[in-house]
């Protein structure tokens, strides 16, 4: 559990440093890094929405034995 929560923390961290790289980008007048960061933002997005629902599904089954 620990590990998917530290996975989920970095997936954050991700998303923001995405964001801020493809708005310096865009600034800078680099379409092709602003296109790779929005396309890499994508990725991570769908990697933590899978992440959050194995996680639902694993505090509604309660705890292993």
């Amino acid at each position: 559990m620990k590990k998917k929560i530290l996975l989920n923390a970095f997936y954050n961290l991700a998303l923001i440093m995405c964001i801020l790289g493809a708005v310096w980008a865009y600034e800078n007048k680099s379409p092709l890094i602003s296109i790779f960061l929005i396309a890499a933002f994508a990725a991570f997005l769908y990697f933590k929405i899978k992440l959050i629902k194995t996680l639902k599904e694993e505090l509604k089954s309660g705890p292993r034995k």
